[in-house]
């Protein structure tokens, strides 16, 4: 009998044990991937494209054509979008007035209006997580504003994304806000970008990270190569405003490729992977395409995490030209040349990714480590409380490793020792966990622990 109650009891400790450990994955993400429609996408695209051009300084008044018609037709959807969910999305413009100057893009004073809805946090309305598009697009002159210019995949694909992302998001709550934004002047100098990432700064936002589409819908390579599973996701090493205290500091410590955008870029590898295993995301070590830039770069600039999504393999014959074809080669940025299935997939990957993020609690803060000359690796950090926390897990990898490798699941708690585990050896970070098992971006250590 006795024999029998201690089995009785350790069965029950375990399941207790068990019950505490977050689940691996969260089903609705599955939902989420289904829910976005290549069709939707289809028509939103097609809509922008038949603005004609929606150059920065094209014409802002016709109801029909130039950049201030598209924009205005953009915040229509996101309205309809807020109606459909009982209104529960912010819409409005964000303005700003760039002063003109012969020797940039930008020749005369020109206001920049972006279009961005808010969905905001129950619990954390004051940390995002924003998926951005661009409005404007452009021909082989950059200064010419009246030319048809589609921007069919540059980047319609981006800008219906971020759209299709609100429609299927809307139908969700989030302790976290997500903001879907169309930026305008990419083109002329990243404009829309620098002004809401300097906003977004003196309001003191808590934005976790901000994913940039451009290019989300070409699948034919100038190369030669047709690839519809493959994307790119570019983010710089480390954040360029750090001090140099904190660069001394990485020379002994490490750290050179694990700066806050690094690790946002991570976590679109590990949610892609998940939960849309057909899809090869493809981390980029770089800022952006080689000497080229996007509309990530203002937000890094200011501090913030950002990346670029986009399409593997470009078409430059599609990309800034006018509409031409030149020995029996096509130029032009048309719709021929996205690929709406392709799209969707992308469009889905960006809408995990927030949703992982935004069901996620809080990330730990004032992560430290230590552990040198010892035959193990301590990790302490702030515990950040809320309803949605189960605990934390540490990560861990290789240091040539791009991913993290090695995981162990800790608890609510706010130190841990993983024995026999080297400091030299390893990378390490520290992660929030939910009780639906959604993760919040990785940490990485910025302090020691002092014995």
């Amino acid at each position: 009998m006795k024999s029998l109650l201690t089995i009785t009891i350790y069965l029950f400790s375990r399941t207790i044990l068990l019950a505490q450990v977050p689940p691996a994955t969260d089903q609705r993400h599955y939902t989420i991937v289904e829910d976005v429609s290549a069709a939707r996408l289809e028509r939103d695209i097609k809509a922008l494209v038949n603005f004609g051009t929606r150059h920065t300084l094209s014409d802002t008044t016709s109801t029909t054509r130039g950049i201030g018609a598209a924009r205005r037709w953009i915040k229509k959807e996101f309205e309809q979008i807020s109606k459909d969910c009982g209104n529960c999305l912010e819409v409005s413009y964000l303005r700003n007035i760039v002063k003109g100057d012969p020797e940039t893009r930008i020749k005369k004073d020109t206001e920049i209006v972006s279009v961005m809805a808010i969905q905001h946090g129950s619990l954390y309305p004051d940390r995002y997580i924003i998926m951005s598009g661009d409005i404007d697009t452009r021909v082989s002159d950059v200064l010419n504003s009246t030319s048809d210019a589609p921007g069919a995949n540059d980047n319609a694909t981006g800008m219906a994304g971020a759209m299709e992302a609100a429609r299927v998001l809307s139908k969700y709550k989030f302790p976290t806000s997500i903001v879907y934004v169309g930026l305008s002047g990419e083109e002329q100098g990243l404009f829309g970008g620098k002004h809401m990432a300097k906003v977004a700064r003196d309001l003191k936002w808590g934005i976790v990270g901000v994913l940039n589409n451009d290019m989300i819908g070409n699948i034919e390579g100038i190369d030669g190569v047709i690839d519809n599973r493959s994307f790119r996701i570019f983010s710089e090493p480390t954040p360029v405003i750090e001090t140099e205290r904190q660069r001394t500091l990485r020379r002994y410590y490490g750290g050179e490729v694990d700066g806050i955008s690094r690790q946002l870029a991570r976590y679109v590898h590990k949610q892609t992977t998940t939960y849309m295993p057909e899809m090869r995301p493809t981390l980029i070590y770089r800022l952006d395409r080689f000497g080229r830039g996007g509309h990530h770069r203002p937000f890094n600039d200011e501090g913030f995490a950002g990346i670029r999504i986009m399409e593997t393999h470009e078409n430059y014959n599609r990309q800034h030209q006018d509409l031409r074809t030149e020995n029996g080669i096509a130029y032009g940025d048309v719709l021929s040349g996205v690929n709406f299935d392709y799209t969707k997939r992308l469009t889905a990957v960006n809408a995990i990714t927030l949703a992982g993020i935004a069901w996620a609690p809080p990330q730990p803060v004032n992560v430290k480590i230590g552990g040198a000359v010892q035959p193990s690796t301590t990790l302490k950090w702030d515990k950040q409380e809320g309803e949605t926390l189960a605990g934390y897990k540490i990560y861990w990898r290789e240091t040539t490793s791009a991913q993290w490798e090695y995981s162990r699941y800790v608890g609510n708690v706010d130190q841990f020792t993983l024995e026999g585990i080297v400091i030299d050896n390893y990378l390490f970070g520290v992660t929030a966990v939910g009780k639906d098992g959604n993760e919040s971006v990785v940490v990485f250590p910025s302090g020691l622990i002092r014995r």
